[in-house]
């Protein structure tokens, strides 16, 4: 299931920024793919306006840390 877009790379702290077009949770599997992305991890640290939350819902904007490089426009699905 599509959770979102990447619209944002940080690349000097490893996180990226994404446009949730459904619900996300710590503790989620997901998977970014595309734009020369292709690998699967955990969500462990999750961000709405630079809070720590649990989890975010549809419409939110987040912050999340990920463990490779990835680009603007990168799909991310839940898995």
């Amino acid at each position: 299931m599509k959770v979102g877009k990447v619209t944002h790379y940080y690349d000097n702290i490893g996180v990226v920024i994404v446009k949730l077009t459904n619900p996300l949770q710590i503790g989620d599997k997901v998977r970014f793919k595309g734009h020369g992305a292709d690998f699967e991890q955990e969500v462990s640290s999750l961000q709405v306006d630079h809070e720590q939350v649990d989890a975010a819902s549809t419409g939110d904007t987040i912050g999340l840390k990920t463990e490779e490089k990835v680009r603007e426009g990168t799909e991310v699905e839940k898995i």
